[in-house]
């Protein structure tokens, strides 16, 4: 890991809610790499990562979900027990319940962690996914890095 040459990114926040929390939609995007039985698993030989992404419906049950996460410095044992970890939906249809957020998006996404050429992913498939979070009028992400 001394020497991976890690990306440094001036990174400001380029929104601000505008809405209580309890009144916004919430979507989450995960690097846990899950996809669901019946979606193409990630592509474990592409050189510097898979940058595609897998929509996960927000009614999907989280226990159905692969992980498919390829770094080896990963332990996701933790994920078999509890795919919540990654990517919460059953927390946040709950918060939805208690009225702590407003709505739970229809979709979440996944996406490869370990990605160490990420050009692909902040150019082409970061705009693909802000474009359907924006379309599903969605607030606030929360975001679950693996």
């Amino acid at each position: 890991m001394r020497l991976y040459r890690y990306r440094h990114i001036d990174w400001r926040p380029s929104h601000v809610l505008d809405k209580p929390l309890s009144a916004a939609c919430v979507a989450a995007i995960t690097s846990a790499g899950y996809y669901l039985p019946g979606q193409a698993p990630f592509d474990q030989s592409e050189d510097g990562g898979d940058c595609s992404y897998r929509v996960i419906d927000s009614q999907a049950n989280v226990a159905t979900l692969h992980v498919g996460n390829r770094s080896e410095a990963f332990d996701s044992s933790g994920l078999e027990l509890d795919k919540n970890l990654a990517l919460p939906l059953d927390r946040l249809h709950a918060l939805a319940r208690e009225r702590a957020i407003g709505r739970v998006a229809p979709r979440h996404i996944s996406i490869m962690g370990s990605i160490t050429a990420p050009g692909r992913l902040v150019s082409r498939t970061a705009a693909e996914i802000a474009a359907m979070l924006h379309h599903d009028a969605v607030d606030a992400v929360l975001l679950v890095p693996v």
